[in-house]
């Protein structure tokens, strides 16, 4: 679960419901200040149990590099809403979500860059599959080329079954009693911590449901990704929990895409190292030529 380092919506950002094809999505929408060219947007979509607070760190720095950015709560997440029926959180209708986020966000025509986290980079993923036109690129951060790792699918298909017979507040308390002991000396300030149970509560358990079945049986898809010509990257911390950080290594050469490597994170760089992690994003979407070759390992430092 991505944890925000802070709250608090810098200046050059606001919150606010977009309008899409598709319904109304709660987002954080941060603005390049007055007299920075605008080069472009970008769409981030958060992973399983996450929600647009996990990249409010990066909302400032992208901005003043000179982009406008879009993090969103995804359909059934947080402060979006949802249906309770476990069909409207398929993949396929999850990848629409992102076409018409995608569609608004670009309504003024400039390019989108697609950034999708954990089971976001799954999402956006599909999203490209089935229509790349939206896109002036994708980035893959902290995701892999299929499902997550045998550990993790056991934990998640645990949750799953929780979630089948429980209600949001008994599975948090479940999980809050599973916590190893050295998560009593947690350093998360008390506002974040509880935002995290805020979140969880207004979350649709059908959507972690479906999406739990899919992070399990998510098949390889890189194949079909690398036969869409639109630049690419692969960004992820040195330690992966989800999935291996090689194999990442291995996804970033199958692609012929960049890779960035965030030295001091693990599965959320967006919370864990903003900085660097802004620093490798805007260095990819300014300069998509600054690395050559296939899975170009670049490490971004602390």
């Amino acid at each position: 679960m991505s944890r925000p380092p802070f709250l608090a919506l810098p200046p050059c950002a606001r919150a606010h419901r977009l309008g899409t094809a598709r319904g109304d999505f709660a987002v954080h929408d941060a603005a390049p200040p007055a007299g920075t060219p605008q080069l472009g947007s970008a769409l981030l979509v958060p992973g399983f149990t996450g929600s647009k607070e996990d990249f409010i760190a990066l909302l400032e720095p992208l901005a003043h590099r000179g982009f406008r950015v879009v993090a969103v709560d995804g359909r059934g997440q947080h402060e979006s809403g949802g249906p309770r029926d476990e069909g409207a959180y398929a993949q396929a209708e999850l990848a629409r979500d992102v076409l018409a986020l995608a569609a608004a966000v670009g309504a003024d025509g400039g390019p989108v860059h697609l950034v999708g986290h954990s089971l976001g980079g799954l999402i956006a993923r599909a999203a490209v599959l089935a229509d790349r036109t939206p896109f002036a690129s994708l980035t893959i951060m902290s995701s892999g080329p299929g499902a997550i790792c045998e550990a993790q699918q056991a934990r998640t298909k645990l949750l799953v079954d929780a979630l089948l017979v429980w209600d949001m507040e008994t599975v948090w308390q479940a999980m809050r009693d599973l916590d190893p002991p050295e998560a009593a000396g947690d350093a998360t300030p008390p506002a974040v911590r509880e935002f995290l149970h805020h979140r969880w509560q207004g979350t649709v358990p059908e959507q972690l449901i479906a999406t739990g079945k899919q992070l399990i049986g998510e098949p390889d898809r890189v194949d079909e990704l690398a036969a869409v010509p639109l630049p690419k990257l692969v960004l992820s911390g040195v330690v992966d929990y989800a999935w291996p950080v090689p194999l990442m290594d291995a996804m970033a050469d199958r692609l012929a895409a960049r890779r960035a490597v965030i030295d001091g994170a693990e599965h959320s760089p967006a919370a864990e190292q903003p900085q660097p992690t802004a620093e490798a994003l805007a260095a990819f979407w300014e300069d998509d030529g600054a690395w050559e070759g296939a899975g170009a390992r670049e490490g971004v430092g602390a």
